[in-house]
């Protein structure tokens, strides 16, 4: 008898034909429908995939008595209980490195075209307006990045920037030895140092709202913003306000805290540039994703310790 999976998040046809394979598939994506599915399936099930935006809290594993394995999907992992899954004796695994790289070229994409203005000189093009006509967009190369959070996506996003001679800082929770770039203990002297600042921590309350007022501020009228990593990470309502005030220059963000909807706040703002959290999402990455889960869980289920576990 194949074990009970029960999915909580977006799967192509696709991939639900390939868990089907080793799995007897629940597939429950959208979050109204999780309480049905924990009701009608829980006592069988045995394994739980979910995402860090969805995860999986104490109450629902409590629903699920035989569960024995939650994987993330990517690598972020930020609503599930770890704690408390622990604390059962439940194992807890994602999927680190599935999806860096293409991260990675995601973030310098949106810099790029948060920086040179490319999205509004599309539509500006389409209307028929020249060159002549339109103030000049600044350069990228020769700048300063500050990644707050170096970890690999964050090292990786620091390798491409070096290709366009960008001058590289970070922040994060300690001085890493095996990189050159120069070290700021906190993001508000990050963001003074840097014109350009690229947000690449985790998400939770540890982060909750890390790039405010005062940062954005430091990052100042000549300053781009951009997000990768978790919406919670940026206060919106002050990010908006400094890009009406003319306080910050520009930004790009893949996430926002709103979604799925998307933020309402900065829609009129030419000045950003959004894309739908889908920096993690190309064929190879999301392929890679699920094989590394189908992976942890075979491990699992055979009694070995998974390939990245949390």
């Amino acid at each position: 008898m194949k074990p009970v999976l029960l999915a909580l998040s977006f799967l192509t046809p696709e991939h639900r034909t390939q868990l089907s394979e080793t799995f007897d598939l629940v597939y429950a994506p959208d979050a109204a429908g999780h309480p049905e599915a924990i009701a009608a399936h829980g006592a069988r099930v045995r394994v739980v995939l979910t995402i860090g935006s969805v995860g999986l809290s104490a109450v629902q594993m409590d629903g699920l008595p035989a569960l024995t394995l939650v994987c993330a999907l990517g690598a972020g992992y930020e609503n599930i209980a770890v704690a408390h899954a622990k604390a059962r004796g439940i194992v807890v695994a994602n999927g680190a490195g599935t999806n860096d790289d293409c991260v990675a070229d995601h973030a310098m994409g949106l810099l790029i075209a948060a920086v040179r203005g490319i999205p509004k000189l599309d539509t500006l093009t389409r209307a028929g307006v020249w060159r002549t006509a339109l103030p000049l967009s600044p350069n990228v190369s020769h700048k300063r990045l500050g990644i707050v959070g170096l970890g690999a996506i964050g090292k990786k996003i620091a390798r491409r920037a070096l290709g366009f001679d960008l001058q590289v800082g970070y922040h994060s929770r300690s001085v890493r030895t095996d990189v050159p770039y120069r070290y700021f203990d906190d993001v508000v002297s990050l963001a003074a140092w840097a014109d350009f600042l690229l947000v690449a921590t985790p998400g939770g309350q540890g982060t909750q709202h890390l790039v405010n007022a005062q940062v954005l501020d430091a990052l100042g009228p000549r300053g781009y913003v951009v997000n990768i990593a978790r919406g919670s990470v940026i206060d919106t309502a002050a990010l908006a306000q400094a890009l009406r005030e003319g306080r910050l220059a520009g930004a790009g963000l893949d996430v926002y805290e709103s979604e799925p909807a998307p933020p309402a706040d900065l829609l009129d703002l030419d000045s950003v540039v959004l894309t739908p959290h889908v920096a993690g999402w190309s064929p190879e990455a999301v392929q890679a994703s699920v094989d590394r889960f189908v992976e942890n869980a075979r491990r699992h289920l055979a009694g070995e310790a998974p390939v990245s576990p949390v």
